[in-house]
């Protein structure tokens, strides 16, 4: 999640905007018309149940960033309060060295997240609907979940830090004497579920320059400090490490990203 310089802005904004990539369509094939699902109590109920384990539950998705950020610097500096400090509306994220944004990559982790979590039952909802526009602000970020009373929220980044450092770390929100405080143990019981089980989806390490066993505990961030529902922020990896952004910039482990994420959301709902 670390930002890109003002002055570079102008310089990193095209090779972001070409590095965006797109989660493929998968291949969709008609469903047969289905009986009524069978009452409580009788066969195949519970299967149900199983197959569905997020039922009822509704979960705020925040892909971190927006692919638009660069083109608009006066709108994403624009400050904003976030109760312990102003801070600018949002940044343009980080990338790999060969371009991969980071808005991009949590773009498209966050669609295979929706994908899966909405296949298990749950009631999605998106902070942004794409990754060509601008924002929205972090304050903006945060009332979404507010608005939607999410029994949980996520927000997905990928740092950028220096490239001998790699590894994973969850952020959770410290009481501010704020909205924020009456969720602040449920969300570390969030962060917890969703570390756990994403190191054991993805095997990516804990973080060795950031928290302790991949725990970091802030203040300073809008999104979490504003929001009245358990939310956390996780740094995926640094998209600045050769070995990590390998990794990110392979569907097949997004994927396994995302699966992670949507595991370790469902051990913190169930």
């Amino acid at each position: 999640m670390r930002v890109l310089t003002a002055s570079t802005l102008a310089l990193c904004g095209l090779a972001a905007v070409a590095a965006c990539g797109s989660t493929a369509n998968s291949e969709r094939v008609a469903a047969p018309v289905a009986a009524q699902p069978p009452a409580a109590g009788a066969p195949g109920a519970a299967a149900q149940v199983r197959d569905k384990p997020l039922d009822g539950k509704t979960i705020v998705v925040d892909p971190g960033h927006n692919g638009g950020n660069f083109k608009n610097p006066k709108a994403i500096n624009r400050q904003v309060n976030v109760l312990t400090q102003w801070k600018a509306c949002d940044t343009t994220g980080t990338s790999t060295n060969d371009g991969y944004s980071e808005a991009a990559f949590t773009w498209d982790v966050s669609q295979r997240l929706v994908k899966i979590l909405k296949s298990r039952g749950a009631t999605v909802k998106l902070t942004r609907k794409d990754n060509d526009s601008v924002g929205p602000c972090i304050t903006e970020r945060a009332a979404i979940g507010n608005k939607t009373r999410a029994d949980a929220a996520i927000s997905v980044h990928a740092d950028g830090s220096a490239p001998g450092n790699h590894g994973f770390h969850v952020i959770i929100p410290k009481k501010i004497k704020g909205p924020v405080d009456p969720v602040v143990d449920d969300s570390r019981r969030l962060g917890l579920a969703v570390r756990d089980a994403y190191k054991k989806e993805t095997g990516l390490p804990y973080s060795t320059y950031i928290g302790s066993k991949a725990l970091s505990f802030r203040n300073d961030l809008g999104g979490l400090n504003l929001s009245t529902v358990p939310k956390i922020f996780i740094e995926t990896g640094n998209m600045r490490n050769a070995g990590e952004a390998a990794k990110f910039e392979n569907p097949a482990f997004r994927q396994r990203v995302a699966q992670g994420l949507a595991d370790g959301l469902q051990n913190y709902l169930k």
